[in-house]
């Protein structure tokens, strides 16, 4: 599994002119899945999101975790984020998950980041053609590969 997070000062998701999920001050995380992912990158994903520490304490230092902030969060499925670029111009997709595998880890992913954030989160929705809107502060973006651990 693959995450981009982006720290927000607000971020939203529409889908077909309807506004799915905004938050304020928090973090707009896009996952993208690839055949191979399971339970346990979700469950280290997650406790890597809630405990990573990119809200500034009171010194102005990143030294502060969403659980500590008390931010909100927004993830939005994003398969682009296993595209190769390696042959010619137009991205190859083959890496990520066929639809069959990616929704239900999509969906235990967002389970669980809302049980280890302690409450709900904001979503858009699968295979949907969405409009994300953030405002990033900071700007702050982190990219997180569960395959990549070490």
């Amino acid at each position: 599994m693959r995450i981009v997070i982006q720290r927000t000062a607000h971020a939203s998701v529409t889908i077909e002119g309807h506004c799915k999920a905004s938050i304020g001050k928090g973090m707009l995380i896009l996952v993208g899945i690839e055949e191979g992912d399971g339970e346990e990158d979700i469950q280290w994903l997650c406790k890597k999101v809630v405990n990573l520490r990119i809200f500034d304490d009171e010194n102005g230092v990143m030294n502060r975790s969403i659980l500590d902030d008390g931010g909100d969060i927004l993830v939005i499925s994003q398969f682009t984020l296993h595209a190769s670029t390696k042959k010619g111009n137009r991205p190859s997709y083959i890496r990520a998950a066929r639809p069959e595998i990616s929704i239900p880890l999509y969906e235990a992913f967002c389970k669980e980041l809302t049980g280890a954030l302690g409450k709900p989160i904001g979503t858009g929705e699968f295979g949907a053609d969405m409009k994300v809107e953030l405002l990033n502060d900071g700007p702050v973006t982190i990219l997180i590969d569960s395959k990549n651990k070490e």
